[in-house]
């Protein structure tokens, strides 16, 4: 027994990977060549993406709201594990790799329940919030630029239905978020987003050691 979390070596990691990652093959596929561009980063990791998609499921979250998508993979995850009549929000800036996000999308068949909106994810937020949206979100995963994670909060806490999830990713940010006064815009915000959270009674809370860090938050 251990009253901490552990630190997982490579060999343990992927004894992790090997007894309990359910990755299908299209998943595989898509994570192995994001792997091979230059801001491969962002990707989150497999067994997070499984993580992701069990929370899907467990919580019977048909109306989704992605911020920050990239190739698709963490979008793919979440929409196959949605019920039939789910439906997936993206929000992203146009790049090349909008390109792979819609064709795996494609290839897996959940093209038709992702709607991807390429514009400033704010503008977006703002948007759905005029259309009507408040309210109706049942889980909302946020992976977009680090600097605006407080503004995205608030949005996500209009957007999230009462008792809806709603997920921040990196908030252990490779270990940055120790430090005492950092020069990065992201790292404070990041930094404050975890403060701001320990004592935001809007939300019940559990920041988990998975991946880079995920916040998981249920709106009250």
């Amino acid at each position: 027994m251990t009253g901490r979390t552990l630190n997982l070596d490579d060999a343990l990691y992927n004894y992790l990977l090997d007894v309990s990652l359910r990755e299908t093959p299209l998943l595989k596929r898509l994570r192995e060549e994001t792997q091979a561009l230059p801001m491969a980063r962002w990707q989150i990791a497999p067994e997070q993406g499984q993580f992701m998609a069990l929370l899907v499921k467990l919580s019977g979250a048909k109306r989704l709201l992605e911020i920050g998508t990239f190739t698709g993979y963490s979008a793919l995850c979440m929409a196959s594990a949605m019920p039939e009549d789910g439906q997936l929000i993206c929000c992203d800036l146009a790049g090349d790799y909008n390109v792979t996000a819609r064709r795996y999308w494609q290839q897996a068949g959940m093209h038709e329940r992702i709607d991807l909106r390429l514009a400033p994810a704010l503008e977006t937020l703002s948007q759905l919030e005029r259309e009507g949206r408040s309210e109706t979100f049942d889980l909302i995963f946020i992976d977009a630029d680090k600097a605006n994670y407080p503004v995205y909060l608030e949005h996500a806490l209009v957007l999230a239905r009462p008792g809806g999830l709603i997920l921040f990713d990196n908030t252990l940010w490779s270990g940055r978020v120790l430090e005492a006064n950092p020069d990065s815009a992201d790292t404070r915000a990041i930094q404050a987003l975890n403060r701001r959270l320990k004592n935001d009674q809007r939300v019940d809370l559990s920041l988990l050691p998975i991946g880079d860090g995920l916040t998981i938050c249920r709106k009250r």
